[in-house]
């Protein structure tokens, strides 16, 4: 048997904060659509908050924003991943309801 190949299309939006026009803080939606659902669900990737702006709330105000897109967007689901060496951000991704669901694998091209 061969292996066959369908394109499925895909959606990217990227959210940011800028201040007085540099980037201070960042996250991307990727809605990704398979034939097991109806649905779409999303993806959250790369949130980032600049050393400087850290504490200020951005992070929060950021995925807040992501979720409620994600949301109207009509994802059934929003995964995300992280390191194990970033508590803080394990911290903020329970806060909004994020629960513990599997452990990440990668291979780095």
């Amino acid at each position: 048997m061969d292996i066959k190949e369908k394109e499925i299309i895909g959606k990217s939006i990227k959210f940011y904060i800028e201040d007085d026009g540099k980037e201070v803080a960042r996250a991307y939606l990727y809605i990704i659509k398979n034939e097991l659902h109806k649905e779409p669900y999303g993806l959250m990737e790369d949130v980032f908050v600049d050393e400087s702006e850290r504490g200020k709330g951005l992070g929060s105000k950021i995925v807040k924003h992501l979720i409620k897109q994600a949301k109207e967007k009509g994802c059934y689901k929003l995964v995300c991943t992280s390191r194990y060496t970033k508590p803080k951000v394990h911290e903020l991704y329970l806060k909004f309801g994020f629960k513990e669901h599997g452990k990440e694998f990668r291979i780095d091209f």
